[in-house]
């Protein structure tokens, strides 16, 4: 990496130095290396030429000029960061790969003329109504890119007008590997607008937690055992049943008839995880663009009919008066064995457990030939009532911030955080990789209208029948669906 001190040097005397190099960011502008590298000591005049970091080049507009963002300020706008400096964040810097990250960054925005932040504004649940009210209003004079969670009213947002359509902007290629990981959007637009974007790994859903202590006490079975089980690909549906019946035969450890420790406590996401696991869908998207029901699919059914049998053998009853989120306490409190949930839940809910846990993939059904989870990932939108110029810069800044860094194999630097939060290296190297591997879109998210958990979720239990819920909303989300296909 060349020096800090180096690169403040360069950017300074940029000016002198420009010269037209590659077709980039810019409407059909040059690119720029950095000038040859100064030696590491007290004279600044150049004497060799080693090789130049790649992501430091210099961007440049149709007429060679450097690029120039006016010292304006972009805010990613999101509902949990501290709103932090560059300067701070590279004060901060725990690692080679932060310290790089950050100084990369900071000469980007000396270059450039702009700063970057990550700000935490309104929260969770308003954040939809918080990004139409400022379109509404027509905005102010803050450059936002807005985090948003997925849901129906973004995707009504976006179809509504009120989201840009930032496949206008030539600065964001798409088919770039950083927002290929998501692929986001491909599920925002219609295959020639895009209205939503994401760069970055995904955020894993649908693991499945278990309690060590008492899977080994009630079935014989470690944690390295399970762990094996699914490095052999013998960790399934089928199996996944063997084990709850072997729990469900020693629950009772008083010998008073009564289950004490149950195989299992969950919620619908439990429904979710057996749908993507055995290959089904609920709503998909094709190639060209168009959403399409699949929720009667023979996968899907399959699945449904597999985990409400599952749901009536071995889930414990919801406690009379319970809150919605009984189930955490539970499994906390070591009453259950096996739990569904979301990956970050291990540094969240579970992070204050006294019994040691461990994760694993979702069982993978009798339709799928490995591991599938989902993931549900936050995306990126600029507002409809910013200017094209605006709108332009506004992303440029964006590319530059989340611009991969050279040197730094980054395909497993999303594992730091939950090596901190999971209880064992195996559940980050085997489990949440195989995530990383072969997660898949949950396109339902992008149908307005369209509420998974109302629909159908909610209403799966022990005496239900998935044939007849999902003929039963079989019209109605066919009408939304060809609604939102039919937005121009």
């Amino acid at each position: 990496m060349i020096s800090k001190a180096v690169r403040k040097m360069l950017a300074v005397s940029l000016a002198t130095v420009m010269a037209i190099g590659a077709a980039g960011c810019g409407g059909g502008g040059t690119e720029t290396p950095d000038p040859t590298k100064a030696p590491e000591n007290t004279d600044p005049t150049p004497t060799e030429a080693p090789e130049v970091d790649p992501e430091y080049v210099i961007r440049t507009d149709a007429n060679g000029n450097k690029i120039d963002l006016g010292g304006m300020q972009i805010i990613i706008r999101d509902w949990w960061s501290d709103g932090s400096s560059t300067d701070a964040k590279l004060e901060a810097a725990a690692n080679a790969y932060d310290e790089a990250r950050w100084e990369y960054v900071k000469w980007c925005e000396e270059t450039y003329n702009f700063t970057i932040i990550e700000q935490a504004m309104g929260d969770w649940t308003s954040n939809p109504t918080d990004f139409t009210t400022y379109v509404d209003t027509m905005g102010d004079d803050q450059n936002y890119v807005f985090t948003l969670r997925q849901c129906g009213e973004i995707a009504v947002a976006a179809n509504s007008g009120y989201a840009y359509d930032v496949a206008t902007l030539d600065c964001l290629d798409f088919t770039e590997e950083k927002y290929q990981h998501t692929n986001i959007h491909f599920l925002s637009g219609n295959g020639t607008n895009i209205y939503a974007f994401k760069t970055g790994h995904p955020e894993p859903r649908g693991c499945l937690y278990f309690n060590k202590r008492l899977l080994e006490e009630l079935t014989g079975l470690t944690a390295d055992d399970m762990y094996d089980l699914q490095k052999e690909g013998k960790w399934t549906f089928d199996k996944f049943e063997e084990v709850l019946k072997q729990i469900k035969a020693k629950g009772d450890t008083n010998n008073d008839g009564i289950l004490d420790i149950y195989p299992m406590v969950q919620d619908s996401a439990f429904f979710k995880s057996a749908v993507f696991s055995n290959g089904g869908q609920f709503i998909d998207k094709s190639a060209d663009g168009k959403f399409f029901n699949d929720v009667e699919s023979a996968e899907t059914i399959e699945a449904l009919n597999w985990a409400v049998r599952m749901w009536g053998e071995y889930q414990k009853p919801t406690p009379e008066g319970a809150n919605w989120d009984w189930f955490f306490a539970d499994f906390r409190n070591g009453n259950s064995v096996f739990m569904t949930g979301q990956c970050y839940m291990a540094g969240q809910d579970l992070k204050d457990m006294a019994d040691d846990f461990g994760c694993l993939a979702f069982p993978k059904g009798p339709s799928a030939s490995d591991y599938i989870s989902y993931y549900e990932d936050n995306v990126m939108m600029l507002p409809s009532c910013y200017d094209a110029e605006r709108a332009w810069k506004i992303a440029f800044a964006y590319d530059l911030y989340t611009q991969p860094i050279s040197g730094f194999d980054t395909s497993d630097g999303w594992k730091s955080g939950y090596y901190g939060s999971m209880r064992d290296t195996r559940s980050v190297d085997e489990t949440v990789q195989s995530f990383m591997d072969s997660s898949v879109l949950n396109p339902a998210l992008f149908v307005p209208e369209v509420d998974l958990g109302a629909d159908i979720l909610w209403s799966l239990n022990a005496s239900s029948s998935p044939a007849a819920l999902t003929e039963a909303i079989r019209d109605a989300w066919n009408s939304k669906i060809e609604k939102v296909n039919t937005v121009k």
